[in-house]
């Protein structure tokens, strides 16, 4: 019984939790303090202020301690499940009708609408990187950095987060000794 609990107790605010983690959170509590009594209100505060300093999903890191302190590993694992689990299924049901509805000329128009969207906000977001690296870093040190990205992804094939790793060094061994900085 208590598995079915764990699930219903972050099923719930899953579904009803519009707006991410942070709406769910009142509903998450009120689950666990309220309706099943597995932690006072001070207990789920310290949890809470325990998941926020941890990075990830802030709903997902409730569901999988709660879960695991009363139920265990398979506990931990339902709480999980329980969490994802609406907007697996709403992923889905909209997947089925996107299938269904491929071919119609309005399921086509929206990718023809979208992709150039999306192209221009990653655009401006890009250029809002540059212009902040050139306000904050050495010009030269930032052109450096995306002369080097490019030529890694692009004529040496090196895969993204190994681009990203070696941004990450090189700005950390930077940092460290002052270099590139104004």
């Amino acid at each position: 019984m208590i598995y079915w609990q764990i699930f219903l107790a972050f099923f719930i605010p899953g579904i009803l939790g519009y707006g991410g983690g942070p709406a769910s959170i009142p509903l998450i509590e009120n689950e666990v303090v309220d309706r099943y009594d597995w932690m006072t209100t001070q207990e789920f505060s310290e949890v809470l202020a325990a998941g926020n300093s941890l990075p990830g999903p802030i709903a997902t890191k409730l569901a999988a301690y709660i879960g695991y302190a009363e139920g265990g590993v398979l506990g931990s694992l339902i709480g999980l499940f329980a969490t994802v689990a609406p907007s697996i299924i709403l992923m889905l049901v909209l997947m089925a009708v996107l299938l269904k509805y491929k071919d119609k000329p309005q399921v086509k128009n929206i990718s023809i609408v979208v992709r150039p969207v999306i192209a221009v906000l990653l655009g401006v977001m890009t250029f809002q990187f540059t212009q902040d690296s050139m306000m904050n870093l050495n010009v030269i040190y930032s052109i450096l950095l995306i002369i080097g990205s490019f030529l890694l992804l692009e004529k040496f094939k090196v895969h993204p987060a190994l681009v990203i790793v070696c941004a990450l060094a090189i700005g950390a061994v930077t940092g460290i000794y002052g270099i590139g900085v104004h």
